[in-house]
């Protein structure tokens, strides 16, 4: 799933590490979700979008797979 996650982290001046802190997540967490190596839960999610004061869907671009 590709989300804008680093684009709204960098937009805001926001590190990384105090992104985790804010989430209760690892900083490694952040950055596997920003590389797309990682789909958050359904709560970080919700979580990340309350943060930046957007949708789920403004930041998680959710595409489907081609059979």
């Amino acid at each position: 799933m590709n989300n804008r996650l680093g684009e709204l982290r960098k937009k805001n001046g926001i590190k990384q590490e105090e992104l985790a802190a804010a989430m209760a997540v690892s900083r490694q967490t952040i950055g596997s979700l920003e590389n797309g190596r990682y789909d958050p839960s359904l709560t970080l999610a919700f979580k990340l979008a309350r943060y930046f004061g957007l949708s789920i869907e403004e930041i998680f671009i959710y595409q489907e797979e081609e059979e």
